[in-house]
């Protein structure tokens, strides 16, 4: 793959040289994106995937450094 190199105008720099896009167009391929549920053998297994999810979305008790001492 061969990137391409952009010249922009940079404040205080002058003319800096940039990465352009690094990625390949199209969409992903396989028949296995999006089928997490094939992944996770058991109900439960399943449940636990979700009830996670609910949990970060939506719950007050955060975990790692999204734990904030004062609500936003």
């Amino acid at each position: 793959m061969e990137y391409e190199i952009e010249k922009k105008k940079a404040p205080e720099w002058g003319e800096v040289e940039v990465l352009g896009a690094t990625f390949e167009e199209g969409a992903p391929e396989g028949e296995e994106l999006g089928k997490w549920r094939r992944k996770l053998d058991s109900r439960e297994d399943k449940l636990k995937y979700l009830r996670n999810g609910e949990r970060y979305w939506y719950s007050n008790e955060w975990f790692g450094s999204e734990k904030r001492k004062n609500p936003a």
